[in-house]
């Protein structure tokens, strides 16, 4: 047994015979084959449990290293983790050789044949590669009982020979195979008199006892025939090894039907020799761990010991053999020059990288130039070309056609002459060939010909410009990621400054290239070469960047987005509307479709960017400490790490096997850590990927995890599960400090203080717990379930989750959420200081402090993130922007932005002084539209239970240049906004350019559910969720009158034409018709469901409908029901009535419309394709069509008369998971001409009604847009979505 692990069993021999039970720890060391059955039973014969460990110890000891790491692993497996740490450190390395060679993996046999054969022997630092050498050894066992070659190549210095010895290190191989020996030749760079002295040297090594040689050859070809019949008669079955070889000219000598072995540069050499020939590749160099080994064993020092510099050494070295090797060399003898050789290499000062004894040339840059010398002279400008191209790049054959102006065959032949020479690497994709350097052969490349570099990037750019003048590359040429990708790194290198800002600023550009390769990469090139953009406009590449960072997720995911459209949403003043403008002005003279948001400079974007990195829901994401990098995780079980500017990929892991629920970075940005469904906790390398912990002591899902906040090289993780437990992991020692026992539920959240004392905790069980850190010991417990206990309306059957908490910087308060209250709690005196109400409908998902701030940021379940002042109590600021839960928001250390992650699987990231500046009022989805001669009335409510009304002024012709302000509003209070110089005197008002408030009306106490206004626009309406309805002035913003006549809340409301008459419909299942002026009213009862809604018709007639599945028409003067029609099994969802009025259609949750005869009242046509509920339809004008809308995204064209099926309008490229139409949709309508047809539901399209095509796509800020307001032209269009921003859009002429 090794001496080291000898020794570890030995010191604790004490703790393992006094706390191992010994029968399962034998049944896996039997399972191994290290102890036999009769030892077991000898065992067994001791009485105690602690004899019988004492003779199973005293067993091993008497074993060898494998009875030893077999004791270890059955003690893993058997739960004694601890007792096993104490033995990991003793653990002897094995050789990768079978039992029956010697500890260095060497049989006497095996150094005899190769001491012989002038095999070298092993570098006095050497590290395995095991897969490699066993690659070679499965190609030698061919050779066992037939000739050929099996050559070995790669690029200089990438270890070919190192490998081909130790692939020969072999009992096995050398008994079965070679049993006439093994014969090594070290070849080189020869001409023919040196290759004569070398087979002389070979034929004088074979026939030390002249049976065969009177003298040595004299010539080439007579020391060929010497050594075939010195190989052949007096060492048959054996192998010679070629070394280094250069020429294959140099083949032909020991082309007789040999066993060879042979490593070379060029992988060619054996093409002009007989025989089979297999190959073994060296591309890879050493993983970062193996070259740290190297450098570990030549500076004598245990690989944690070494400096910060070798990580940094190792990934200059690009994983060559050789540069490790040197570098590891000269620390050897210079142990105080890390920083000085890492400089060198950063700075490709390769001259200065001096000669290592085991290797023949001189200087780095010599052992690479000396292959390029090699070549032939027009070869060398080829290849001189090369220092163009990027590290770790892929070039597809088609660039270098279009670089050197060639076809495809002359081009590849060239390249193909480089791989076989180890100058280039080539991999096949397909039908086509990728060609890529080595990043030491490119550095050196750059370096040789750092002169000339500019005009090789001119000549790129030139030739690009001459094949490309027409049009730009496509997804179906093979070249086209390559040229999107690196096009502008060109132009720029190449100081092509004009051409450079022409591709930046062009919409085209953008629109193919996001499309291709996502946005980031270009954003990125936006913020790396915004010194060259902004010599020529500063503005123009703000613009175009923040046009690119808020938009690129669409860009990237929606294949049918319009970027002219969307440039469209732009401001004005941007470069890139004005670009999108003339764009689509140009377009509307080839008959393309564009619409105009007209009050759009009442948005403002808060956020700075958005990417989508992940395919599925984004749980959880934050900033490193240095703010640069973002981590993500989420529902597609991976593990994203980005730059926080640009959103540019960095790091993909799959991490998990189930969701990622929880990712962290470490105080130093190190490592990451992540933690999931599947109950296992991972720390990973954060800039390599690499997998350093795997934690599997948790038996359900782990929630959370979190490292502390100080970095004093201890590096300490908490994790809690659903198992009740919370641990604390060593990640120096690798293993789990401490287990705190105490809550009786799912832990939720953890926390460590920002002085890392303490850490609390969140749980199921309502209670929120501190630990000491150091002892893991509780100090106290908050019971938060008790603040909900004491409620009226608490229910004893729902449980209280506390979801998370935050500690203030200075660790003295601590902020707790659970349901939709956040609560703030001293930690040192356990006081309650706050409790809030965030929120009457919606959960908090998470909360977050602001660093040195008294800002507390909460994710809402509706969507939405709040900025609150935990100081004052006050909402600063709503963060809209998602489409879907909120599951997190971190703050940067520096509390300067803030970054939220999603189920829309995008993450937003934030300015905090931008969106604490500006908070836009957010609407309600229920608006009431008033199209007059030249205006548009809005009338809103605001999400505080307000309403607001909007004029905005439009020119006959709709040349509109400026509208709507901000809607705006405070607590309790109404608002109207006004944009207009030619408004009836109904107020008085102010400059309708400003959108400054006109008026403000008393508070309401109750939630408003619904608006309108009457036609004279004296008067506005509005329902409450109390039943009540109210009619105010607009002149003064009075309450006129009001009216409780329902029991439940206020669906619908509508003024008659005249204004007398205030229809409303309720929950309570019944319709009001109220006169308000006279107090006159009739309440209309029939139906048996909530009313879904109404429409008023003429001579005094109402039709209603509801989710009992009939439709009733009422006369309003009387109250009587004239017709009652039960239409459906299901409920109705929407009901329209044809312009003639002879027919009304009724749709509904079973999947079916009807169209119906208003004189018969019998079915005309029943329409049953529909595979969703149907939410919407529309009559055409000219009565001809029929159109309805489903919740599947789906819109179906009907002919009336006869009720056939038109056209089924869907987009043609629909996304994963996702409708035609983004989710349902919800309203349809009909242009005058019966041409078009403009629907809502996710977002707003408008279709060619003859084909069924789309005309255009409006993407709106939010989703889920409830319904649309039309102007009588069909030119302007108006909602509101989720996000409650307003849209007034018009179609562009």
């Amino acid at each position: 047994m090794d001496l080291k692990a000898r020794s570890h069993l030995l010191e604790n021999r004490e703790a393992l015979e006094r706390d191992i039970k010994t029968s399962y720890i034998m049944d896996h060391m039997i399972t191994d084959g290290v102890l036999t059955l009769q030892e077991e039973e000898n065992v067994k014969t001791a009485i105690t449990q602690r004899e019988r460990a004492a003779m199973l110890i005293k067993i091993i000891l008497a074993k060898d290293d494998h009875a030893y790491i077999s004791f270890y692993n059955a003690l893993v497996h058997e739960g004694y983790k601890d007792l096993a740490a104490l033995l990991q450190d003793g653990l002897p390395i094995i050789s990768p050789y079978n039992g029956k060679k010697s500890m260095d993996g060497l049989t006497s046999y095996v150094k005899t044949i190769l001491c012989e054969g002038g095999v070298p022997q092993r570098p006095v630092v050497f590290v395995t590669r095991p897969e490699l050498a066993k690659r070679i050894q499965q190609k030698l066992y061919k050779l066992k009982n037939d000739p050929g070659w099996v050559i070995v190549y790669g690029m200089a210095g990438c270890g070919k020979s190192v490998l081909a010895a130790e692939a020969l290190r072999d009992h096995s191989l050398l008994k079965d195979c070679f049993p006439g020996g093994v014969y090594w030749v070290s070849v080189g760079k020869q001409d023919k008199a040196g290759l004569l002295m070398k087979l002389q040297n070979l034929c004088l090594r074979l026939d030390q006892d002249f049976t065969y040689l009177q003298r040595p050859p004299l010539n080439i070809e007579e020391a060929k025939d010497r050594l075939r019949l010195l190989l052949f008669r007096k060492y048959p079955r054996s192998l010679l090894v070629l070394d280094d070889i250069w020429d294959s000219w140099v083949l032909k000598a020991f082309d007789s039907h040999f066993q060879i072995l042979l490593t070379s540069r060029d992988r060619s050499v054996t093409d002009s020799v007989t025989g089979k020939k297999y190959e073994v590749p060296v591309e890879s160099g050493l993983t970062h761990e193996k070259a740290l080994e190297i450098l570990s064993l030549f500076v004598n020092m245990e690989i944690k010991e070494l400096p910060e510099k070798a990580d940094c050494i190792v990934n200059e070295c690009k994983g060559s053999p050789l540069v490790v090797s040197l570098i590891g060399a000269l620390l050897r003898d210079f142990p105080n020059r890390w920083e000085y050789y890492l400089r060198q290499l950063q700075n490709k000062q390769f001259r200065r990288i001096r000669k290592s004894s085991s290797y023949d040339y001189e200087a780095l840059d010599e052992a690479m130039s000396i292959s390029v010398e090699m070549l032939p002279e027009n070869f060398k400008d080829y290849y001189r070309d090369l220092s163009v191209l990027q590290k770790d790049v892929k070039v597809p054959s088609k660039v270098f056609c279009i670089l050197w102006d060639m076809e495809t065959e002359e081009a590849e032949d060239i390249l193909q002459e480089f791989v076989n020479k180890s100058l280039l690497f080539c991999d096949r994709n397909g039908k086509s060939f990728l060609y890529y350097l080595h990043d030491l052969q490119l550095d050196f490349l750059t370096e040789k010909n750092r002169g000339q570099l500019q005009v090789l990037h001119e000549k790129v750019v030139h030739q690009y410009k001459k094949h490309y003048t027409q049009y730009m590359p496509n997804s179906t040429q093979e070249d086209c990621m390559y040229w999107y990708n690196f096009l502008a790194y060109h132009m720029a290198s190449a100081r092509m400054h004009n051409e450079l800002c022409t591709l930046m600023f062009s919409l085209d550009w953008i629109k193919a290239k996001t499309e291709l390769v996502g946005p980031a990469h270009l954003i990125h090139e936006y913020v790396e070469y915004s010194e060259i953009l902004d010599q020529k406009d500063p503005i123009a590449r703000e613009n175009f960047q923040e046009f690119l960072s808020l938009n690129g997720h669409l860009l990237g995911r929606q294949p049918s987005l319009d970027i002219v459209q969307l440039g469209l949403c732009q401001p004005e003043s941007s470069e890139v509307y004005r670009q999108a403008k003339l764009q689509a002005q140009r377009g509307l003279d080839k008959g393309s479709f564009y619409v105009e948001w007209m009050n759009k400079q009442s948005i403002k974007n808060m956020y700075r960017l958005v990417v989508r990195p992940h395919t599925d829901a984004v749980y959880h994401a934050c900033f490193s400490q240095d703010r640069y990098r973002i981590a993500s995780c989420g529902a597609d079980k991976t593990l994203q790490i980005f730059k926080a500017e640009s959103g540019e990929k960095l790091l993909e892991v799959k991490a998990h096997d189930d969701e990622v629920l929880c990712c962290a970075f470490s105080a130093d940005d190190r490592f990451v850590a992540t933690c999931s469904a599947d109950k296992k906790v991972k720390v990973w390398n954060s800039r390599t990927g690499q997998l350093l912990c795997l934690f599997e002591e948790h038996t359900e899902q782990v929630n959370c995890c979190q490292f502390n906040n100080t970095n004093h090289n201890l590096f300490l993780l908490a994790t809690c599960s659903n198992d009740s437990f919370i641990k604390l992991w060593d990640l120096n020692k690798k293993y789990c400090r401490n287990t705190l026992f105490g809550h009786c539920n799912s832990v939720t959240h953890c926390r460590f203080s920002p002085d890392d004392k303490y850490i609390a905790t969140c749980s199921a069980d309502g209670t929120l717990k501190l630990w000491y850190v150091h002892s893991a010991n509780e100090l106290k417990t908050i019971d938060i379930g008790d603040f909900f206990r004491n409620m009226a309306d608490y229910q004893d059957d729902v449980e209280v989750l506390v979801k998370c908490c935050s500690w203030s910087s200075d660790g003295t308060t601590i902020v707790v959420a659970a349901k939709n209250k956040l609560f703030l709690f001293d930690t040192k005196t356990s006081d309650l200081l706050a409790e809030l109400l965030i929120s009457h409908h919606s959960t908090i998902q998470y909360c977050d402090f602001c660093p040195n701030s008294q800002m507390v940021a909460v994710a809402l379940s509706h969507y939405s993130v709040e900025i609150w002042n935990i100081e004052s109590l006050s909402k600063i600021a709503d963060c809209r922007g998602h489409m879907s839960w909120v599951h997190s928001v971190t703050f940067s250390f520096d509390g300067s932005l803030f970054l939220t992650s999603s189920e829309d699987q995008t993450i937003r990231i934030w300015e905090t002084s931008k969106v604490c500046s500006f908070s836009a009022t957010v609407l309600k989805r229920e608006i009431d539209v008033l199209f007059l001669a030249s205006e548009v009335v809005i009338l809103a409510i605001d999400s505080s239970k307000h309403l607001q009304v909007t004029l905005l002024w439009i020119l006959v012709k709709y040349e509109i240049e400026k509208a709507a302000a901000v809607l705006c509003c405070d607590d309790d209070h109404v608002y109207m906004s006004v944009n207009s110089y030619n408004i009836p005197e109904i107020v008085n008002l102010i400059n309708g350019y400003t959108g400054h408030t006109i008026y403000l009306t008393k508070g309401q106490n109750h939630f408003i559910c619904c608006c309108c206004l009457s036609n004279d626009l004296q008067a506005a309406a509005f329902g409450e969720k109390n039943g009540t309805v109210k009619v105010l002035s607009l002149s003064n913003g009075n309450i006129l009158k009001s009216r409780t006549g329902h029991r439940k809340a206020v669906q619908h409301c509508q003024f008659t034409s005249d204004g007398k008459m205030l229809i409303s419909s309720s929950d309570d299942s019944t319709i009001q018709v109220w006169n308000w002026q006279s107090e006159e009213c009739l309440l209309l009862k029939g139906h048996n469901e909530p009313v879904k809604n109404f429409r008023l018709l003429k001579d005094s007639r109402l039709l209603s409908w509801s989710f009992d599945g009939t439709v009733k028409l009422w006369n309003t003067l009387t109250g009587e029901l004239e017709k009652d029609l039960t239409c459906h099994e299901d409920a109705i969802l929407s009901c329209a009535i044809s312009p003639n009025t002879t027919m009304f259609s009724t749709t509904s949750a079973d999947k079916t419309a009807k169209i119906w005869s208003f004189e018969t009242s019998s079915i005309l046509h029943k329409l049953n394709s529909h595979e969703g509920c149907v939410r919407c339809c529309a009559f055409s004008p000219n009565n001809e069509l029929f159109a309805t809308g489903d919740d599947n995204g789906e819109i179906r064209v009907w002919d009336v008369s006869g009720g056939e099926l038109l056209h089924l309008c869907f987009r043609a490229s629909i996304d994963e998971g996702e409708s035609a139409h983004g989710g349902w949709v919800t309203d349809l309508c009909f242009s005058p001409d019966s041409k078009i047809l403009v629907s809502s539901g996710g977002y707003i399209k408008w279709w060619n009604v003859d084909t069924g095509q789309p005309l255009q796509t409006f993407f709106t800020n939010g989703t889920n847009l409830k319904s649309l307001h039309v102007s009588p032209d069909f030119n302007v269009c108006v909602t509101v979505d989720n996000l409650g921003i307003l849209y007034v859009l018009k179609i562009m002429e």
